[in-house]
């Protein structure tokens, strides 16, 4: 028996932008292999099914559903398919993205669309998921970062604060519905190297310097991976974390605690 045997798991986030494994990808794949029957979520509809096709190749049970969580109707959408799957125990919100610079530097304009996708998204998909959750009691595992805790290496303040209030969020639902059996929690992921995080913190630059420099500002001298981040989300989707909601779980290598600074 799997930790998540017989649940249904939706993953916001499922597919990825490149190859390897990113976040998503590995959750609603780890989720998959601990007994969930997996909704891959995505607004790429062929790195949805590609998750989906990796789940269904290791004999799990995968569907895919594609669509833009920023808007109101596709996040609906998205609870009637977890609905006519059989139900929902988990939503995991892995979507995330960030545009480089301080607060003189971003424009108005794409301060909003960072906000539409971290923030604005997760509502949507919250508001749409609750009713399922609370049929049976159920979890949710927001994907945020060390940099809505505090300032890093990077300036992307539309990013850092967004991510800032996605950890507000997911308080404010663990505590409004924890009387209804639904618990909230966030991980909170340092560096961690994924196709995401290359693709937007080193475009252009070269791949192993990269990494070297990523690792060197961790204390246990190495970036995550997004398995360390999908074992964090499954364990808080989990029963064995029945207790615990409204928790912010690092998964940084020691870099917030000893620094006080944030990854990306």
């Amino acid at each position: 028996m799997g930790r998540v045997a017989g649940k249904y798991a939706v993953v916001i986030g499922a597919g990825s932008v490149g190859e390897g494994w990113g976040n998503g990808k590995a959750a609603a794949v780890l989720y998959a292999r601990e007994g969930a029957t997996v909704l891959c979520v995505d607004r790429n509809a062929e790195a949805a099914e590609t998750t989906a096709a990796l789940i269904r190749d290791e004999g799990g049970a995968a569907e895919v559903f594609a669509g833009d969580m920023t808007d109101p109707g596709a996040a609906q959408g998205m609870a009637e398919a977890a609905r006519a799957m059989g139900g929902l125990d988990i939503l995991h919100f892995n979507i995330g993205i960030s545009t480089p610079g301080g607060v003189e530097q971003t424009g108005f304009a794409d301060w909003q669309k960072v906000f539409a996708v971290n923030l604005d998204a997760a509502f949507h998909c919250t508001q749409a998921a609750l009713p399922l959750l609370e049929q049976g009691g159920g979890a949710i595992v927001y994907i945020s970062s060390l940099a809505g805790e505090s300032n890093g290496p990077y300036r992307y303040v539309g990013y850092e604060a967004s991510k800032a209030a996605l950890q507000r969020l997911s308080k404010s639902v663990a505590i409004e519905y924890a009387h209804r059996g639904v618990r909230a929690n966030c991980v909170l992921p340092g560096m961690i190297d994924t196709p995401h995080a290359a693709s937007f913190i080193g475009p252009g630059t070269d791949p192993e310097a990269l990494a070297e420099a990523r690792a060197a500002k961790v204390p246990m001298g190495r970036q995550g991976t997004a398995w360390d981040v999908a074992e964090a989300a499954l364990f808080l989707a989990s029963d064995a974390a029945g207790f615990v909601t409204g928790v912010d779980l690092r998964v940084d290598g020691g870099m917030g605690t000893l620094f006080g600074s944030a990854g990306g």
